[in-house]
């Protein structure tokens, strides 16, 4: 089975709801397998990436908060 790629998104500084439009572009040319890392400032970040993930069935391998954004580690799994 081969790894899929890995794509940066980095949405700091931008204003919801931007930062998850920046991860539907990214999840556009994904494949199954790839991950979607994503960097965002915006508060509003966290229950649109959850709410995303509930709605399109995708896996979110790691979510987390540091000081300066936060990360979410997405893994494609549901492109038809």
């Amino acid at each position: 089975m081969s790894q899929g790629n890995k794509v940066l998104v980095d949405a700091r500084g931008i204003a919801c709801p931007g930062p998850i439009t920046e991860v539907v572009k990214a999840y556009r040319n994904a494949k199954n397998g790839d991950i979607i890392e994503v960097w965002a400032t915006d508060s509003g970040f966290e229950p649109d990436i959850k709410a995303w993930i509930q709605r399109t069935g995708n896996q979110l391998i790691e979510l987390r908060k540091e000081p300066d954004k936060i990360i979410a580690i997405i893994k494609v799994t549901a492109k038809k």
